[in-house]
Protein backbone atom coordinates (compact mmCIF):
# COMPACT_ATOMS: atom_id res chain seq x y z
CA UNK A 1 0.00 0.00 0.00
CA UNK A 2 2.75 2.44 -0.98
CA UNK A 3 1.56 6.05 -1.20
CA UNK A 4 1.78 7.91 -4.50
CA UNK A 5 2.52 11.62 -4.86
CA UNK A 6 1.41 13.26 -8.12
CA UNK A 7 2.72 16.84 -8.48
CA UNK A 8 0.17 18.78 -10.51
CA UNK A 9 0.61 22.39 -9.45
CA UNK A 10 2.53 23.73 -12.47
CA UNK A 11 1.12 26.54 -14.59
CA UNK A 12 1.45 24.72 -17.91
CA UNK A 13 2.81 27.78 -19.73
CA UNK A 14 4.06 25.67 -22.66
CA UNK A 15 0.41 25.00 -23.55
CA UNK A 16 -0.99 28.49 -23.39
CA UNK A 17 -3.63 29.60 -24.22
CA UNK A 18 -5.23 26.14 -23.72
CA UNK A 19 -4.07 26.08 -20.09
CA UNK A 20 -5.14 29.64 -19.23
CA UNK A 21 -8.35 28.40 -17.61
CA UNK A 22 -7.75 24.64 -17.22
CA UNK A 23 -4.92 22.57 -15.72
CA UNK A 24 -2.51 21.04 -18.23
CA UNK A 25 -3.08 17.71 -16.45
CA UNK A 26 -6.70 17.87 -17.63
CA UNK A 27 -5.77 18.13 -21.31
CA UNK A 28 -7.61 15.23 -22.96
CA UNK A 29 -5.85 12.40 -24.75
CA UNK A 30 -8.66 10.96 -26.88
CA UNK A 31 -11.47 11.05 -24.29
CA UNK A 32 -9.66 10.96 -20.94
CA UNK A 33 -7.68 13.70 -19.19
CA UNK A 34 -3.94 13.08 -18.95
CA UNK A 35 -3.91 12.73 -15.17
CA UNK A 36 -6.49 9.94 -15.30
CA UNK A 37 -4.04 7.78 -17.25
CA UNK A 38 -1.47 8.42 -14.50
CA UNK A 39 -3.89 7.51 -11.70
CA UNK A 40 -4.97 4.39 -13.59
CA UNK A 41 -1.32 3.30 -13.89
CA UNK A 42 -0.89 3.71 -10.14
CA UNK A 43 -4.03 1.65 -9.43
CA UNK A 44 -2.97 -1.06 -11.89
CA UNK A 45 0.35 -1.21 -9.99
CA UNK A 46 -1.52 -1.86 -6.72
CA UNK A 47 -1.33 1.72 -5.39
CA UNK A 48 -4.62 3.29 -4.34
CA UNK A 49 -3.48 5.84 -1.71
CA UNK A 50 -2.80 8.91 -3.83
CA UNK A 51 -1.79 12.46 -2.92
CA UNK A 52 -2.15 15.08 -5.65
CA UNK A 53 -0.23 18.34 -5.16
CA UNK A 54 -2.32 21.13 -6.62
CA UNK A 55 -2.28 24.91 -6.82
CA UNK A 56 -4.52 27.80 -7.84
CA UNK A 57 -6.75 27.03 -10.80
CA UNK A 58 -6.58 23.25 -10.34
CA UNK A 59 -10.09 22.68 -8.97
CA UNK A 60 -11.04 20.79 -12.15
CA UNK A 61 -8.76 17.92 -11.08
CA UNK A 62 -10.63 17.51 -7.79
CA UNK A 63 -14.00 17.72 -9.54
CA UNK A 64 -12.97 15.09 -12.07
CA UNK A 65 -12.22 12.46 -9.41
CA UNK A 66 -15.28 13.35 -7.33
CA UNK A 67 -18.84 12.04 -7.68
CA UNK A 68 -21.14 13.92 -10.05
CA UNK A 69 -24.63 13.01 -8.90
CA UNK A 70 -26.45 15.19 -11.45
CA UNK A 71 -24.51 13.60 -14.32
CA UNK A 72 -25.04 10.12 -12.88
CA UNK A 73 -28.80 10.67 -12.69
CA UNK A 74 -28.91 11.97 -16.24
CA UNK A 75 -26.98 8.94 -17.56
CA UNK A 76 -29.23 6.63 -15.55
CA UNK A 77 -32.43 8.18 -16.92
CA UNK A 78 -31.11 8.03 -20.49
CA UNK A 79 -30.27 4.33 -20.10
CA UNK A 80 -26.55 4.87 -20.66
CA UNK A 81 -25.40 2.08 -18.34
CA UNK A 82 -21.89 1.93 -19.81
CA UNK A 83 -21.31 5.64 -19.35
CA UNK A 84 -22.75 5.54 -15.82
CA UNK A 85 -20.39 2.73 -14.79
CA UNK A 86 -17.40 4.53 -16.26
CA UNK A 87 -18.19 7.78 -14.45
CA UNK A 88 -18.71 6.00 -11.11
CA UNK A 89 -15.46 4.06 -11.53
CA UNK A 90 -13.48 7.30 -11.89
CA UNK A 91 -14.65 8.43 -8.45
CA UNK A 92 -14.03 5.09 -6.74
CA UNK A 93 -10.79 3.82 -8.27
CA UNK A 94 -8.57 5.20 -5.49
CA UNK A 95 -8.45 7.20 -2.27
CA UNK A 96 -7.27 10.61 -3.47
CA UNK A 97 -6.17 13.45 -1.21
CA UNK A 98 -5.15 16.97 -2.17
CA UNK A 99 -2.43 19.30 -0.87
CA UNK A 100 -2.12 22.89 -2.07
CA UNK A 101 1.36 24.10 -3.05
CA UNK A 102 1.00 27.76 -2.20
CA UNK A 103 4.16 28.90 -4.03
CA UNK A 104 5.59 27.63 -7.31
CA UNK A 105 9.00 26.56 -5.99
CA UNK A 106 9.71 23.60 -8.22
CA UNK A 107 9.22 19.86 -8.32
CA UNK A 108 11.31 19.24 -5.22
CA UNK A 109 9.20 21.64 -3.19
CA UNK A 110 5.98 20.06 -4.46
CA UNK A 111 7.20 16.68 -3.18
CA UNK A 112 8.30 18.26 0.09
CA UNK A 113 4.71 19.44 0.59
CA UNK A 114 3.71 15.78 0.99
CA UNK A 115 6.22 15.02 3.77
CA UNK A 116 3.74 14.87 6.68
CA UNK A 117 1.32 12.70 4.73
CA UNK A 118 3.91 10.26 3.38
CA UNK A 119 5.50 9.53 6.75
CA UNK A 120 8.56 7.31 7.10
CA UNK A 121 8.00 4.79 4.32
CA UNK A 122 9.18 4.68 0.69
CA UNK A 123 6.73 6.35 -1.67
CA UNK A 124 6.15 6.76 -5.39
CA UNK A 125 6.19 9.96 -7.45
CA UNK A 126 4.38 10.10 -10.78
CA UNK A 127 4.41 13.28 -12.81
CA UNK A 128 0.92 14.30 -13.87
CA UNK A 129 1.87 15.08 -17.46
CA UNK A 130 3.78 11.88 -18.34
CA UNK A 131 1.84 8.94 -19.80
CA UNK A 132 3.53 5.54 -20.13
CA UNK A 133 1.70 2.81 -22.05
CA UNK A 134 2.63 -0.85 -21.59
CA UNK A 135 0.96 -4.15 -20.69
CA UNK A 136 2.94 -4.14 -17.43
CA UNK A 137 2.57 -0.67 -15.87
CA UNK A 138 5.78 1.34 -15.64
CA UNK A 139 5.32 1.88 -11.89
CA UNK A 140 4.90 -1.88 -11.37
CA UNK A 141 8.24 -2.35 -13.12
CA UNK A 142 9.90 0.12 -10.73
CA UNK A 143 8.29 -1.60 -7.75
CA UNK A 144 9.85 -4.91 -8.77
CA UNK A 145 13.35 -3.38 -8.83
CA UNK A 146 12.68 -1.59 -5.53
CA UNK A 147 11.68 -4.85 -3.83
CA UNK A 148 14.55 -6.86 -5.33
CA UNK A 149 17.17 -4.32 -4.22
CA UNK A 150 16.52 -3.85 -0.51
CA UNK A 151 13.78 -1.26 -1.00
CA UNK A 152 16.22 1.26 -2.44
CA UNK A 153 15.19 4.31 -4.46
CA UNK A 154 14.52 3.75 -8.17
CA UNK A 155 13.97 6.17 -11.05
CA UNK A 156 12.62 5.42 -14.51
CA UNK A 157 15.05 6.25 -17.33
CA UNK A 158 14.99 6.07 -21.11
CA UNK A 159 17.44 6.84 -23.92
CA UNK A 160 16.76 10.20 -25.53
CA UNK A 161 18.33 11.74 -28.65
CA UNK A 162 21.19 14.18 -28.25
CA UNK A 163 18.97 17.04 -29.42
CA UNK A 164 16.64 16.59 -26.42
CA UNK A 165 19.09 15.68 -23.67
CA UNK A 166 19.27 19.24 -22.30
CA UNK A 167 15.57 19.05 -21.28
CA UNK A 168 16.13 16.30 -18.69
CA UNK A 169 17.98 15.18 -15.63
CA UNK A 170 20.55 12.61 -16.83
CA UNK A 171 22.16 9.75 -14.93
CA UNK A 172 25.70 8.42 -14.86
CA UNK A 173 25.32 4.75 -13.99
CA UNK A 174 27.02 1.39 -13.68
CA UNK A 175 25.09 -1.26 -15.59
CA UNK A 176 23.93 -4.15 -13.39
CA UNK A 177 21.70 -5.88 -15.93
CA UNK A 178 20.13 -5.20 -19.32
CA UNK A 179 17.66 -2.76 -17.74
CA UNK A 180 19.04 -1.76 -14.30
CA UNK A 181 21.78 0.76 -13.52
CA UNK A 182 23.34 1.68 -10.18
CA UNK A 183 23.30 5.48 -10.30
CA UNK A 184 26.63 7.13 -9.51
CA UNK A 185 25.71 10.72 -10.35
CA UNK A 186 22.97 12.88 -11.85
CA UNK A 187 23.15 16.09 -13.86
CA UNK A 188 20.21 18.44 -14.34
CA UNK A 189 19.66 19.57 -17.96
CA UNK A 190 23.25 19.21 -19.21
CA UNK A 191 24.48 20.40 -22.58
CA UNK A 192 24.64 17.50 -25.03
CA UNK A 193 28.46 17.44 -25.00
CA UNK A 194 28.53 17.40 -21.18
CA UNK A 195 25.88 14.74 -20.53
CA UNK A 196 27.25 11.66 -18.72
CA UNK A 197 24.98 9.36 -20.77
CA UNK A 198 21.87 9.41 -22.95
CA UNK A 199 19.73 8.05 -20.09
CA UNK A 200 17.21 10.70 -19.07
CA UNK A 201 15.08 10.56 -15.92
CA UNK A 202 11.37 10.51 -16.73
CA UNK A 203 8.35 11.12 -14.52
CA UNK A 204 8.38 7.90 -12.48
CA UNK A 205 10.20 7.54 -9.14
CA UNK A 206 10.20 5.40 -6.01
CA UNK A 207 11.95 7.32 -3.26
CA UNK A 208 13.05 6.52 0.25
CA UNK A 209 11.69 8.95 2.87
CA UNK A 210 15.24 10.28 3.44
CA UNK A 211 14.74 12.30 0.24
CA UNK A 212 12.86 14.86 2.35
CA UNK A 213 15.99 15.50 4.43
CA UNK A 214 18.05 16.07 1.30
CA UNK A 215 15.43 18.42 -0.14
CA UNK A 216 15.40 20.46 3.07
CA UNK A 217 19.21 20.63 3.13
CA UNK A 218 19.61 21.89 -0.43
CA UNK A 219 16.82 24.46 -0.12
CA UNK A 220 15.93 26.66 -3.12
CA UNK A 221 18.55 27.08 -5.83
CA UNK A 222 19.54 30.12 -7.87
CA UNK A 223 16.17 30.21 -9.61
CA UNK A 224 14.34 29.96 -6.28
CA UNK A 225 13.25 26.35 -6.91
CA UNK A 226 13.96 23.12 -5.05
CA UNK A 227 15.55 20.78 -7.60
CA UNK A 228 14.69 17.12 -7.05
CA UNK A 229 17.69 16.10 -9.17
CA UNK A 230 20.06 17.91 -6.77
CA UNK A 231 18.51 16.14 -3.77
CA UNK A 232 18.76 12.74 -5.50
CA UNK A 233 22.37 13.52 -6.43
CA UNK A 234 23.21 13.91 -2.74
CA UNK A 235 21.13 10.87 -1.82
CA UNK A 236 23.03 8.57 -4.21
CA UNK A 237 26.33 9.53 -2.53
CA UNK A 238 25.09 8.08 0.77
CA UNK A 239 22.54 5.47 -0.30
CA UNK A 240 21.83 3.27 -3.29
CA UNK A 241 19.80 4.71 -6.13
CA UNK A 242 18.90 2.68 -9.21
CA UNK A 243 17.81 3.62 -12.70
CA UNK A 244 15.45 1.31 -14.58
CA UNK A 245 15.26 1.41 -18.35
CA UNK A 246 11.55 0.62 -18.34
CA UNK A 247 9.53 -1.08 -21.05
CA UNK A 248 6.77 1.00 -22.59
CA UNK A 249 5.84 3.93 -24.80
CA UNK A 250 6.13 7.30 -23.06
CA UNK A 251 4.36 10.50 -24.01
CA UNK A 252 5.43 13.86 -22.57
CA UNK A 253 2.13 15.76 -22.53
CA UNK A 254 4.05 18.94 -21.72
CA UNK A 255 5.13 18.87 -25.38
CA UNK A 256 2.56 19.89 -27.99
CA UNK A 257 3.96 17.45 -30.55
CA UNK A 258 3.97 14.58 -28.04
CA UNK A 259 0.40 15.43 -27.00
CA UNK A 260 -0.73 15.20 -30.63
CA UNK A 261 1.29 11.99 -31.06
CA UNK A 262 -0.32 10.52 -27.93
CA UNK A 263 -3.80 11.38 -29.17
CA UNK A 264 -3.16 9.76 -32.54
CA UNK A 265 -1.44 6.63 -31.22
CA UNK A 266 -3.91 6.09 -28.38
CA UNK A 267 -6.79 6.63 -30.80
CA UNK A 268 -5.37 4.00 -33.15
CA UNK A 269 -5.39 1.52 -30.24
CA UNK A 270 -9.17 1.93 -29.95
CA UNK A 271 -11.25 -0.49 -32.02
CA UNK A 272 -14.14 1.98 -32.10
CA UNK A 273 -11.96 4.79 -33.46
CA UNK A 274 -9.09 3.23 -35.40
CA UNK A 275 -10.76 2.61 -38.82
CA UNK A 276 -12.15 6.14 -39.18
CA UNK A 277 -9.01 7.72 -37.69
CA UNK A 278 -6.81 5.91 -40.23
CA UNK A 279 -8.96 7.34 -43.02
CA UNK A 280 -8.61 10.83 -41.58
CA UNK A 281 -4.82 10.50 -41.34
CA UNK A 282 -4.50 9.10 -44.86
CA UNK A 283 -6.59 11.97 -46.22
CA UNK A 284 -4.54 14.55 -44.31
CA UNK A 285 -1.25 13.12 -45.63
CA UNK A 286 -2.25 13.15 -49.30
Amino acid sequence: MMKVVIPAAGLGTRFLPATKAQPKEMLPVVDKPTIQYVVEEAVESGMTDIIIITGRGKRAIEDHFDRSYELEQRLKKSGNAEGLTEIKDIASMADIFYIRQKEQLGLGHAILCAKKHVGHEPFAVMLGDDIVVNDKPCMAQLLKVHEERDRSSVVGVESVPESLISRYGVIKGCKESDEVYLVQDLVEKPAANEAPSDLAIIGRYILEPQIFEYLEKIGPGENGEYQLTDAMRNLCKDRKLYGLRFTGRRFDIGSKVDWIRATVEMGLRRKDLAPELREVLETALR
